[in-house]
């Protein structure tokens, strides 16, 4: 391991312990979780991993089965190192590109599980890692308390592209309505400045988010943006057209959204 790496790593992951910081996303479990359990004659980390290499597409809910594999997952040291390793190799990218210089080199980056972390509102009891049916009205009040912290990698990466001379979008599923509280809460959790921040249009609510975040894109390349790096946590995130040069995925085996 080369010291560069060894100290991005150090550096993400002390923050995403820190207690006393805003950068934590939630109080560690001290399991790794039980990936013993079997569905379908797989274990759950094999259902993970599937999950995460979109192998298993269009699924509803986490297996009941798996759903305490999840949570350990999400609040273990695990999770926290894929995500560090997934943006160690996207920031190699970055720093590999020589930038026109013109401000048209964006980076797109979603929002919820990407940029904010959620688990605060996953981690109580009532709602669970995946395996319950989704409740968009207690997900809205959550959103509404403006409080979701940052993914810690996310972040770090964030904060060297913006050294580095990108410009980032920030493209999400999220109702307009919403905007006030999204501005808030990623300024609160360290996301201070950005190109454009384009959420859903409530005359689009029942348009998949590949179609949706396609066509966004879609229309930034024809403004004469150029798409260099795209960050998800889904694949419909980083699919579909004009998806960037790069696509970098951090781990969400939580739910699916096509």
């Amino acid at each position: 391991m080369d010291i560069f790496l060894f100290c991005f790593l150090a550096s993400v992951l002390a923050t995403s312990q820190a207690a006393t910081t805003p950068h934590q996303i939630h109080l560690l479990r001290p399991q790794s979780g039980s990936s013993g359990h079997h569905v379908h004659g797989i274990s759950c980390l094999s259902w993970r991993l599937a999950v995460e290499v979109d192998n298993i597409r269009d699924w509803d809910l986490v297996p009941a089965a798996c759903e305490n594999y999840v949570g350990h997952y999400m609040l273990g040291h695990q999770y926290r190192k894929d995500c560090n390793a997934a943006m160690y190799v996207a920031l190699q990218y970055a720093k590999s590109l020589k930038l026109t210089g013109d401000g048209k080199d964006i980076w797109v980056f979603d929002i919820d599980e990407t940029t904010l972390s959620n688990l605060p509102y996953y981690a109580r009891p009532e709602n669970g890692f995946g395996a319950k049916e989704y409740n968009s009205t207690s997900f809205n009040e959550w959103i509404e308390e403006g409080k979701a912290p940052p993914v810690p990698a996310v972040l770090k990466l964030y904060q060297k592209l913006l050294s580095l001379g990108f410009k980032t979008v920030i493209i999400s599923g999220t109702s307009e309505k919403y905007r006030n509280v999204r501005i808030s809460n990623l300024k609160l959790a360290g996301y201070h400045t950005w190109e454009k921040l384009i959420l859903k249009p409530t005359s689009e609510s029942s348009t998949t988010s590949l179609v949706y975040k396609s066509a966004i894109r879609k229309e930034l390349v024809e403004a004469g943006y150029r798409i260099i790096g795209n960050v998800g946590d889904q694949w419909s995130d980083l699919l579909g057209t004009d998806t960037g040069n790069r696509t970098f995925k951090v781990p969400d085996p939580m739910y699916y959204i096509s």
